[in-house]
């Protein structure tokens, strides 16, 4: 029987073999990766904001009590701060092309590593919070691996370099973040683990509400909002099922 140390590290492996799956796609199948990942950021975003509102967020506030609302706002602009790195801009005459593409790249790598924190956390409070908790981020890599090699190419990587720079900023560094936090969020209970679930509950709330939303609006995919709708309501059959 797996334990939840086990749990939160096979999932973090998952996300990165998801992360490696969207590389792979829009290495060799372009157009299909560049017309479908918007449906996976949609769905994710359904599922994560449904996780954090149900289960995440209510689960702190029992463990926390009035200091839970304020720890779920660090998370949120935690998570924005990181956001402002992986924003991608143009670059200048005075800086290298390829130096502006790594901007967002490190942006990119020190979300996912906080990925894998929040996977630690989750999973140190019981399995199904972890579940609900890491499951729109497993989905929300293939889409983070594809924007990752698609800046990397802009600034000029080649195809095979971007590859490779892609997988370790973005697929690596989630188990990475959850193998080195894990031993010690594992041994956390009552109000300090309650706190990190607490924050893992508002970076939850920003990936789904205002990264990958955003995204999903302004590429207009047919079936996108389909996709958010069904996300979000297999949350919420989850929720009703595990309290029936």
């Amino acid at each position: 029987m797996m334990d939840s140390s086990s749990f939160a590290l096979a999932f973090s492996m998952l996300a990165a073999l998801v992360n490696l799956g969207g590389l792979l796609v829009i290495r060799h199948y372009e157009a299909w990766g560049n017309k479908n990942s918007v449906l996976f950021a949609a769905f994710a975003a359904g599922f994560l904001i449904g996780a954090a509102i149900l289960q995440v967020i209510p689960k702190a506030l029992s463990m926390v009590g009035q200091m839970a609302p304020l720890l779920v706002l660090a998370g949120y602009v935690l998570m924005y701060c990181l956001g402002l790195l992986s924003a991608h801009k143009n670059g200048t005459s005075h800086m290298d092309k390829r130096a502006m593409a790594l901007i967002p790249i490190f942006g990119i790598a020190l979300h996912s590593f906080s990925d894998g924190l929040s996977y630690s956390a989750a999973f140190s409070v019981d399995v199904f919070t972890g579940v609900t908790a890491v499951f729109g981020l497993v989905l929300h890599e293939f889409s983070e691996g594809i924007i990752a090699f698609v800046l990397l190419l802009r600034g000029g990587f080649s195809p095979h370099r971007a590859m490779i720079t892609a997988f370790f900023a973005a697929a690596a560094t989630t188990p990475l973040g959850t193998a080195i936090s894990l031993p010690f969020i594992s041994q956390l209970s009552g109000v300090p683990l309650g706190s990190i679930l607490a924050v893992t509950g508002g970076a939850l709330l920003y990936v789904g509400a205002s990264h990958l939303v955003p995204h999903v609006e302004h590429t207009n995919r047919r079936g996108s909002a389909f996709a958010f709708f069904g996300g979000l309501s297999i949350m919420v059959l989850m929720q009703l099922f595990h309290h029936s």
